[in-house]
């Protein structure tokens, strides 16, 4: 799928969220990077169906799941405001599923490719070469 101008990619993990805009064209992206939001992984506890305390391991997989519900929650709000027009999401498997979990209808119009990688500490010439592969496929 190709990557409009103008869209929001957002690579996220369980330890964080980089946003880009692509300010090349459709068929080679250019990613100029864009400011982090301050997001609140606690306001939305979608980590809640786990029981963890801090001695037990499962702590870090109610965060991760609180953060990947608090960066959906930032990308509905923005979808929701008119903020965004087109949207790609860059996520790990299981990080992207517990985002999905928590799409509201107005991201999921706006969404233009969900890419299953983990690239987030990746420079944005890697990222744009794996769009750019998604979008060959």
């Amino acid at each position: 799928m190709l990557i409009p101008h103008g869209t929001l990619v957002a690579v996220a993990d369980g330890s964080g969220l980089s946003l880009y805009r692509n300010s090349g064209t459709e068929i080679a992206p250019k990613l100029s990077p864009l400011p982090t939001p301050k997001l609140d992984p606690h306001s939305k506890d979608s980590g809640k169906r786990h029981r963890a305390s801090l001695a037990n391991p499962d702590s870090h997989i109610r965060e991760e799941d609180s953060l990947a519900a608090a960066i959906a929650e930032w990308l509905n709000q923005q979808a929701l405001e008119g903020k965004l027009e087109h949207v790609a999401v860059v996520a790990p498997a299981k990080f992207l599923g517990e985002m999905r979990r928590n799409y509201h209808k107005a991201l999921q119009a706006k969404l233009v490719v969900e890419l299953v990688k983990d690239l987030r500490e990746r420079p944005p010439e890697q990222i744009e070469a794996e769009l750019k592969r998604a979008s060959a496929s």
